[in-house]
């Protein structure tokens, strides 16, 4: 769960109440109450990125290593080398280059001096910090001790606060440790706690067939066929991974608190979504301060088993990658008015495929009451998804959302999510291998690879 701010409802409350009532820990709470930096578990860590561009004759033999001996000789890690398609008879070739390190150090200085001389043309492309990120599945580890909140403490307004006993319990799912790679740990859920559940489940089916999108739909049929969803049992994380996993690739992380949005992010790069366990307290099933199990699997999992919104999702978390902090919140935006809050269009109608809507009853009903003012009584108005627009859109973080995104379908939110990634001006690209579930940084513009060169 990346810290932000999910707003949730509860039928029948004044509106004065609603406000009061409507706060659901994720993002936004905690950059209210001072976690305003997006930098993630590992930002004290940051790789320096050159990236160059040379002609090389190609009527000489031994042109390109001429060209990279210099670079040899002072020791300097060439991460990346393409070059781009040429006829065979064509004079010169070009190729790309990415070094690790820092423009200003001495040594790169004069590598690229030298190759200037060995080469027909030479430009620096680029040179730049970039934060780090993780390249492998398994990196999300070192993400584990990033957690802002979600520990022993309670803020005062939680409907648990005075509950010692609720507390205990909450602590002890909370504190479930998880590696790559190994099994999750099983929650032997209570009484109480599948009560909790099954309320909340059926308030939602009053609304589902009316208002979830029909991806939702279709696969909120196949959670219940293949991961035990159903009102009187709570699903576990594993088997719901495991189930997604099969279906798309992705697959559900415990997690223990609130992760930066960096780190949250970053994970989804890799199609992995971190989930709390614990739920909300039973004396207002229809409301929580934080992120809760019923939120991420009725309101998240389900629609990760869908492969375009899969994808959708994963084009997000590719863009943070060596984000700049302002991108970072750019795409958190986005992240919040399509994954958290987004409605498509659907046969003419207007459908909700957002978490955060999906998994409330209150927000459901309301955010479907549009076109309108973007006031609680003319209802919410709509715009297009737009990427742009997004990132740079604020919202409330304890009230209904006076506006909502409304996609053609989740492939052309892709689209503009990748096309909006390219204006971020970052020096390289990123390439997911989901077989090894790992990353490769390729030059920008390069079109093909040379083979046995690193």
């Amino acid at each position: 769960m990346m810290v932000n701010m999910i707003t949730r409802g509860v039928r029948g409350i004044s509106p004065r109440a609603m406000t009061q009532l409507r706060t659901y820990a994720t993002m936004e709470e905690q950059i209210g109450k001072g976690y305003t930096d997006t930098k993630g578990a590992m930002s004290g860590e940051s790789s320096f990125h050159v990236s160059l561009q040379f002609s090389i004759d190609n009527k000489k033999p031994g042109s390109l290593f001429d060209a990279l001996l210099p670079f040899k000789e002072a020791g300097i890690n060439l991460s990346s080398l393409t070059t781009r398609k040429a006829p065979a008879d064509a004079e010169a070739i070009t190729v790309f280059a990415d070094i690790s390190g820092d423009i200003k150090d001495p040594k790169i200085e004069k590598a690229i001096d030298d190759l200037r001389k060995a080469t027909i043309y030479c430009q620096l492309v680029s040179a730049a910090e970039i934060p780090w990120f993780p390249t492998k599945i398994s990196d999300l580890d070192k993400l584990d001790h990033s957690t802002l909140a979600g520990g022993a403490e309670l803020a005062s307004d939680h409907p648990g606060f005075n509950d010692e006993e609720y507390k205990a319990r909450r602590n002890k799912i909370a504190a479930i440790t998880y590696k790559h790679g190994e099994k999750i740990p099983e929650v032997n859920y209570s009484k109480d706690e599948v009560k909790t559940w099954g309320a909340v489940w059926d308030k939602l089916m009053e609304l589902y067939p009316t208002h979830a999108c029909r991806e939702y739909l279709y696969n909120f049929s196949l959670m219940v066929e293949n991961c035990g969803y159903r009102p009187d049992s709570i699903p576990q994380l594993e088997q719901i991974s495991q189930y997604l996993r099969y279906r798309t690739g992705f697959s559900i992380r415990p997690v223990t608190g609130l992760l930066s949005p960096r780190d949250f992010l970053n994970a989804l790069a890799f199609r992995v979504f971190h989930s709390t366990q614990y739920i909300r307290h039973p004396s207002l099933p229809f409301y929580t301060p934080e992120p809760d199990v019923i939120h991420e699997l009725m309101g998240h999992c389900v629609l990760f088993a869908d492969k375009d919104f899969a994808d959708f999702t994963q084009s997000i978390g590719l863009a943070s990658l060596g984000a700049s902090d302002e991108t970072i919140e750019k795409l958190a935006a986005c992240y919040w008015f399509s994954v958290e809050f987004g409605l498509c269009k659907q046969g003419g109608q207007i459908k909700a495929y957002g978490a955060g809507i999906l998994g409330s009853f209150g927000e459901l009903e309301y955010a479907l009451k549009g076109p309108g003012d973007g006031t609680p009584e003319g209802g919410p108005k709509y715009l297009d998804w737009d990427p742009k627009v997004a990132g740079v859109t604020k919202y409330p973080i304890t009230t209904f959302q006076p506006q909502y995104f409304v996609a053609e379908d989740f492939k052309d939110a892709t689209t503009k999510v990748q096309q909006y990634a390219e204006s971020f001006g970052r020096p390289f690209n990123i390439e997911y291998n989901p077989y090894t579930s790992s990353l490769k940084m390729l030059t920008k513009n390069s079109e093909e690879h040379l083979s046995g060169i690193a």
